[in-house]
């Protein structure tokens, strides 16, 4: 069960503003740069994110029916902006994992907390 849409809402107004500056700089913190489905505009979402290979894994803290996700998908592709570099990325894939396995052991234990088992890979381009 993610993260209640009432926090999701608040920090879409309020922390994702203070957090934009830095997070694309911070170990662990990715922004993701997105078109909206319908207006087309541009957006910059914070999010928790985990370099693996050739390949991003997303925490999908509020669960799959966010904005940012449902772009990404309906794109098939986004721009993130990752320690002070921006990265193409594709081929966007929703999986579940109650185990947490992809994650290093100390996010695992925060993840089993708030209980959030939800995430997103896409490969660089």
């Amino acid at each position: 069960m993610p993260i209640p849409m009432a926090v999701a809402s608040f920090n879409k107004r309020v922390t994702n503003r203070l957090t934009r500056p830095f997070a694309a700089h911070v170990p662990g913190f990715a922004v993701v740069v997105h078109r909206g489905r319908s207006s087309g505009r541009l957006y910059r979402t914070p999010v928790n994110a985990l370099h693996r290979d050739d390949a991003y894994l997303f925490v999908m803290t509020y669960g799959p029916d966010v904005d940012w996700v449902r772009n990404v998908e309906a794109a098939g592709e986004c721009d993130i902006e990752t320690r002070g570099r921006t990265v193409n990325l594709a081929e966007p894939r929703r999986f579940i994992d109650p185990h947490r396995r992809a994650m290093p052991p100390p996010v695992r234990i925060i993840l089993r907390l708030i209980d959030v088992d939800e995430f997103m890979v896409m490969h660089t381009t």
